[in-house]
């Protein structure tokens, strides 16, 4: 009696379960399925820096030691602007030295000046002494030695002439090598003055007063306010749509909570063959007070916009190849499997359905257990 109620039991609870497996079984499953959305956002997402197009470390081209600094960090400074001064007492003297020659030489030529019309005047005169001589000759009232030493002074005149037009053209020379050596001392001496080659940004000052620089040591870092943009590396997979003149969003890491309107002004031709990224630089229209150079930055850039779409998410998709996948699809109520083609991604890790699709079929978004083809479906769509 025992055994036959237990079998009884037994029977029971195998038809309990057998009737609520096929309850579960030939129940509809509730899916969520992808709804039609218009003007899709399609952006790149890229990380980078906050950098400046025109940076400079300037220097002097001398050596000497600091005797003044006339600005520091953070200032702004105007082109031709005195940054810094060396120590010029050696090449004043040079100068002093210069001029001095300068003004021997203008003094010598003067002189050969003098030279010339002395020479001038005592040629004309022997000139005259001889003209005088030589019709006395000519008339018997002087002797033929007389006449020929008047001949021979006039030609020492003429040599005399010569030699002084000779001085006046060393001094001359000299005078012209003084200007440019005291051309050549004062430019070297300007050299001791350091000016700001344009309007800049002081980004950071390098030496201190009483310190000793070499040629070309950098006493300032400066940058051009205007020229301040951000590098962000692009994925080269998703760098195809980018173009020059499309909108970014850049955001930076010390303001978290703040969205700064950017537009692409440069694309390099040259990818990093390391990392497979492309270098993009967006210039900001609405900018920070303050900017950091190498400050991290992450952007977002505008490269299309979907005006209708059907959008699954990659991680609903098995066997994604790049170009195509399988997904789970409600057709007439039932669930079915279909290979589809898909397009652009959202950053958001969606794929744009592109084919495969047919008409009144609705894509799955997301998996759950119990899912087999033929099964009925209950679909529920989602907003993304």
């Amino acid at each position: 009696m025992r055994r036959w109620r237990l079998g009884l039991v037994l029977m029971l609870i195998a038809g309990a379960l057998a009737v609520g497996g096929w309850a579960v079984w030939v129940r509809p499953v509730a899916v969520a399925v992808a709804a039609v959305e218009h003007d899709v956002p399609i952006e790149v997402y890229g990380i980078g820096t906050v950098e400046a197009r025109v940076r400079s470390a300037v220097g002097l081209e001398v050596a000497g030691t600091v005797t003044g600094l006339f600005a520091d960090h953070e200032d702004r400074v105007p082109q031709g602007a005195v940054l810094a001064r060396l120590d010029t007492r050696q090449q004043d003297a040079r100068v002093a030295e210069a001029e001095a020659t300068l003004g021997q030489a203008r003094a010598a030529r003067a002189k050969a000046d003098a030279a010339i019309l002395k020479a001038n005047s005592l040629l004309d005169k022997r000139r005259q002494a001889a003209g005088r001589r030589q019709e006395l000759l000519s008339k018997g009232s002087v002797s033929v030695e007389v006449a020929q030493d008047s001949a021979a002074d006039l030609r020492v005149a003429e040599a005399e002439l010569a030699l002084a037009r000779s001085d006046l053209a060393v001094a001359d020379a000299s005078v012209a090598d003084a200007e440019a050596r005291l051309r050549y001392e004062s430019a070297r001496l300007d050299r001791y003055t350091l000016t700001a080659p344009f309007e800049a940004l002081v980004i950071a000052r390098h030496k201190e007063l009483g310190a000793a620089v070499n040629p070309g040591e950098p006493l300032f870092t400066l940058i051009a306010p205007d020229s301040v943009w951000a590098l962000v590396h692009i994925d080269e997979a998703s760098a195809g749509g980018l173009t020059e003149g499309q909108a970014a969003a850049v955001r930076l890491r010390s303001l978290p909570g703040r969205t700064f309107s950017a537009r692409v002004v440069r694309i390099d031709l040259e990818s990093d063959r390391v990392t497979e990224e492309r270098k993009v630089y967006l210039k900001c229209e609405v900018c920070p007070s303050r900017v950091h150079l190498a400050e991290q930055v992450e952007a977002t850039i505008a490269v299309d916009a979907l005006p209708r779409a059907v959008l699954v998410p990659q991680a609903a998709v098995d066997r994604f190849d790049g170009r195509s996948g399988t997904v789970w699809t409600v057709e007439d109520g039932r669930l079915a499997r279909r290979t589809l083609g898909f397009g652009r991604h959202t950053l958001d890790g969606r794929l744009e359905v592109t084919g495969g699709l047919p008409d009144g079929a609705r894509p799955v978004v997301a998996t759950v257990s119990g899912l087999r083809e033929g099964r009925r479906a209950e679909p529920q769509e989602t907003t993304p």
